[in-house]
């Protein structure tokens, strides 16, 4: 449950069950019910049940690491001598949104995960017995809702061999047999650098079978689940995985441990979709794909193919889209021009996306041949440089709403695109055409960008350079020939209503640069209140400049507009500049700061140390309460706060309401409370303690513990 903080998705998803949760659940999306292998059991010989899950159609529960999510949990009750082992994790898929954003690990359908129970020796034959569990889920499609259930089993105990228990029997003991285990016939090896982790993944004799649409999923959360991972097979049978390390992941940890699977096995018969990986890290980096260095004439051709296919195809890629609806109407703009000045407005879109092309390669290339471990997109992984778009394309959505205007030559899309200065603007779009492409990585780039990478420059950049072509190449015919604009409206009004509606794409990309760097930051949820607001300075910059500072009133209005908006340019700026990444943070300041230990919170552990006269600061909080969240940021993160913690041996106890809890939930009701934040503080020698009001800060906390 740790991981389930560690990004705002995983916050917006937690708050979002809580919220849909009381009206929707009518009736239970999954289905638990406990199954045996046996029909009986034998004194002292383990046997095996199974937690199943069916499914209602697109819902889907969770595995050990579910990345966004909840990993399912079985407490058990069971008779007495009798011991359960851990639930044992069957090779799980990736869960993916509607828009097919990979939101977590899990499973879909109906689901069996196997447990070991092992009865004591002294079982009687001819008696029964009951095995019962408390199991907690949660259950999402669209939306997200706990689920818990109370359930038991009973089975004979017998001196003779258990027979199978029918079919679930027979599918249960399959599950079992093909759980991921490490094979004899792999070797596998692992290396890590600050960005990267590298599996390499090799067969023990000559290839047979060669698995296919491999995919690693974490044990714990050193592998940043949602992104994508590079696979490439080698011409030995061996396979590379170079994965991005997630930004939570902690910088100590000495080896990989998880589940690699493919989806036509690991042996040859197909079976044995997952194989477990625990392998320790290598001292050498993984900064390179095994590679002659060098692509002979035929296999180069045929990446230089794929490259231009690729960059072809990130056209149709949604990352592209708001780009789209600027040439389009550029092209309505330029009908009637005459064939040259078209012709040329479509080679200035094309160097602009060549030239940003070329300047993101080459960065790219010598931050590579320095050590770094970066990729596609890496200009994504600067906060600033996230920042900075997400202002930028704010202002541009803005003025394509009709907020103000700028000459709409800078977006290559206004009256003067027939004019010389237009050309700027066309240079100018494919420039951003280049910025919005690199998050999307189309079909075909999985295959070229790694060998662009690992190939010298001078072919690397040729690498890069079809990929920009690619991606020019529908604008520039459509400016070579341009018959072919005919087939668009004439111009007239709708482009106005056309403009206007092309904004709310760049909208949206404006909210998805704002949860990225929410996540680069150290304090995700201020972070994103802070930049949220400075976002709204920077609008109003916008606004303050088409209401008082365009082209018409008075002179002095005019220039007192442009300086406010100015000003509230710069400020918005300056609010939301972005601290260094979270693995990152070097604040010497707080480095000596003792830092506060919470324990868990129970009544037995407050009359302890009441009894041993400390003061106690109890927070009742729980992960998806945003107010909640809020408090401890504010609170402590003071110098002052910790400090008097530590100087007052002060005893901090976390109640967490996450999930269910009884004991809580009476603890509340006893202040006649029923919800979370709930913070009080024991003093030494009194009956009752100080109730804090919802809303904390550090200056509230202080004044009440120095009173």
């Amino acid at each position: 449950m740790f991981h389930l903080m560690k990004t705002p998705r995983r916050f917006a998803l937690l708050l979002l069950t809580l919220i849909s949760f009381l009206p929707l659940v009518a009736q239970a999306q999954v289905n638990a019910t406990l199954v045996s292998e046996g029909q009986s059991i034998r004194a002292g010989e383990p046997f095996t049940v199974g937690l199943r899950f069916q499914h209602d159609p697109h819902w889907h529960t969770y595995w050990l690491n579910p990345g966004t999510g909840l990993a399912t949990e079985i407490e058990w009750t069971l008779p007495e001598g009798f011991t359960a082992s851990p639930i044992q994790w069957p090779a799980p898929h990736i869960i993916k949104d509607r828009a097919g954003i990979i939101t977590g690990n899990g499973y879909e359908g109906d689901a069996l995960l196997p447990i070991t129970i092992t009865p004591p020796a002294d079982l009687k034959s001819g008696t029964t017995i009951t095995l019962k569990a408390q199991v907690d889920w949660l259950m999402c499609e669209e939306i997200c809702m706990p689920g818990d259930a109370q359930l038991s089993i009973t089975l004979p105990v017998s001196d003779d061999a258990p027979e199978i228990n029918g079919d679930l029997g027979q599918r249960l003991r399959a599950v079992v047999d093909t759980l991921p285990v490490a094979l004899e016939s792999w070797n596998t090896t692992a290396s890590r650098s600050a960005k990267t982790i590298t599996l390499h993944v090799a067969p023990n004799a000559d290839a047979t079978h060669f698995p296919q649409n491999l995919r690693f999923y974490a044990d714990d959360n050193l592998v940043a689940y949602e992104l994508p991972q590079i696979v490439n097979a080698n011409d030995d049978g061996s396979f590379t995985l170079k994965m991005p390390v997630s930004p939570e992941s902690p910088d100590d940890t000495t080896e990989l441990n998880g589940v690699l699977t493919s989806e036509n096995g690991w042996l040859a018969d197909g079976s044995q979709r997952g194989l477990r990986i625990d392998v320790p890290f290598s001292d050498a980096l993984a900064n390179s794909v095994p590679n002659t260095g060098q692509a002979d004439g035929r296999s180069f051709a045929g990446i230089l193919s794929l490259a231009f296919l690729g960059g072809l195809i990130l056209n149709l890629m949604p990352c592209v889209f708001p780009v789209l609806g600027i040439k389009i109407l550029g092209f309505v703009n330029q009908s009637g021009s005459d064939r040259r000045k078209v012709a040329m407005h479509g080679i200035a879109f094309t160097v602009g996306v060549l030239i940003s092309f070329w300047a993101l390669a080459s960065a790219l290339l010598l931050l590579r041949a320095g050590g770094a471990q970066l990729g596609w997109g890496f200009q994504l992984q600067s906060p600033v440089f996230v920042y900075g778009m997400a202002a930028f394309l704010l202002l541009f959505a803005l003025n394509l709403s009709g907020v103000f205007e700028v000459g709409l030559s800078a977006t290559g899309a206004g009256t003067k695109l027939q004019s010389r200065e237009g050309f700027t603007g066309s240079f100018f779009t494919g420039f951003l055409a280049t910025l919005v492409a690199t998050p999307c990585s189309a079909p075909f780039l999985a295959t070229a960008l790694p060998a662009a990478l690992s190939l010298p420059t001078a072919q690397a950049l040729l690498i890069f350079t079809f990929i920009a072509i690619g991606l020019s190449t529908p604008y520039l015919l459509l400016s070579f020939f341009p018959a072919a604009v005919k087939i668009l409206p004439r111009p007239g009004e709708w482009m106005e209503t056309f403009k206007q509606f092309m904004a709310f794409p760049l909208y949206a990309t404006v909210g998805w640069l704002l949860w990225v760097l929410a996540g680069q930051t150290a304090d995700q949820y201020t972070a994103l209140r802070q930049i949220a607001f400075a976002l709204v300075m920077i609008s109003m910059a916008g606004w303050v400049y088409g209401r008082f500072a365009q082209a018409f009133g008075k002179p002095t209005r005019q220039l007192v507009g442009r300086i406010v908006a100015f000003g509230l340019l710069i400020g918005g700026l300056w609010l939301g500049w972005p601290t260094e990444p979270a693995d990152k943070i070097s604040n010497p300041s707080n480095q000596n700061l003792p830092q506060v230990v919470w324990e868990e919170w129970s009544t037995e552990a407050v009359d302890k140390l009441r009894a041993e006269d400390r003061i106690i600061y109890v927070d009742f909080t729980a992960r998806w309460c945003a107010t909640c969240q809020t408090n401890k940021g504010l609170v402590f993160s003071s110098p002052e706060v910790l400090q008097y913690f530590a100087d007052h041996n002060i005893a901090a106890l976390r109640a967490d309401w996450t999930k269910k809890d009884a004991k809580i939930a009476a603890e509340l009701a006893k202040y006649n409370r029923s919800a979370v934040p709930f913070n009080v503080i024991w003093m030494p020698g009194q009956s009752e303690p100080i109730i804090l009001p919802e809303l904390l800060t550090a200056g509230t906390v202080l004044d009440a513990l120095q009173k």
